[in-house]
């Protein structure tokens, strides 16, 4: 089975421009984050996706493989297809998965991707990604921490901003006490088939509600499974959460 990684990177992001630009210790966060997507031995080939020449300049300086998608794209998920059809035009062999690296992750750990992987094993896997325990309240009710609720097969029965499940006549300050909480780690994989289908959908209204694309997948009976995993993630979304980690460093 052949895996290709592909790192969505936009220049134009809202809350901090010119992000995968942006240097820690020396080196950008696209190249920390392709450098370490490249030492998970499940992918064949590494590839950032870009809109912005910018980022496809600097990419090509440090070596990496990059290709210049489309600026229409409203999602990684979207551009990750566009990487897939060029590449299988191109190509005599085709990726059997696609996965989805989150490109503001300057510390994604190899592990974090081979698990990801390792749920192909299964034939039945459409979709993939990664779920981490919560341990603490401040994670629990943050609204911008998608927690996930699963079955027992590991398949994901919903994703919300709200903690769920909602425990009934408990204070919250012993919901951690009482259940096994989980976030959700924004690493996807896709077969390369569901990917082309799953980016024809229509914005469904759950996605809407909760500004959370997976939803929509959900919706239209997709299955997505998941893998608990026990290392942290560490996105990068604004200057300061990049200060903040320069000063923890």
């Amino acid at each position: 089975m052949k895996f290709v990684g592909i790192i969505p990177a936009r220049y134009a992001s809202t809350r901090f421009p010119g992000k995968p630009l942006a240097i820690i210790d020396g080196k950008s966060m696209i190249q920390r984050v392709y450098e370490q997507s490249c030492k998970a031995n499940v992918l064949s080939e590494v590839w950032v996706a870009t809109d912005d020449h910018r980022i496809e300049d600097h990419v090509k300086c440090f070596g990496g493989k990059v290709m210049l998608t489309s600026a229409s794209h409203n999602s990684g998920t979207e551009r990750c297809n566009e990487v897939i059809s060029q590449l299988q035009e191109t190509s005599s062999h085709l990726a059997d998965v696609a996965i989805n690296i989150q490109g503001d992750e300057p510390f994604i750990r190899p592990e974090q991707i081979e698990k990801v992987a390792s749920c192909f094993l299964k034939p039945e896997v459409e979709i993939a990604t990664l779920i981490k325990r919560i341990s603490d309240k401040a994670t629990l009710f943050n609204t911008n921490v998608v927690k996930v609720i699963t079955a027992n097969d590991k398949k994901a029965l919903y994703f919300s901003r709200q903690p769920i499940p909602f425990l009934r006549g408990m204070p919250e300050n012993d919901w951690l006490e009482h259940h096994a909480y989980f976030k959700h780690i924004g690493i996807y994989a896709y077969r390369t088939e569901i990917l082309r289908k799953i980016t024809r959908l229509a914005t469904s209204s759950l996605e809407l509600a909760e500004s959370l694309e997976q939803l929509r997948w959900l919706e239209n009976g997709y299955s997505i499974y998941t893998e608990e995993t026990d290392f942290e993630s560490f996105s990068i979304d604004t200057p300061d959460d990049l200060l903040k980690l320069i000063n923890k460093s």
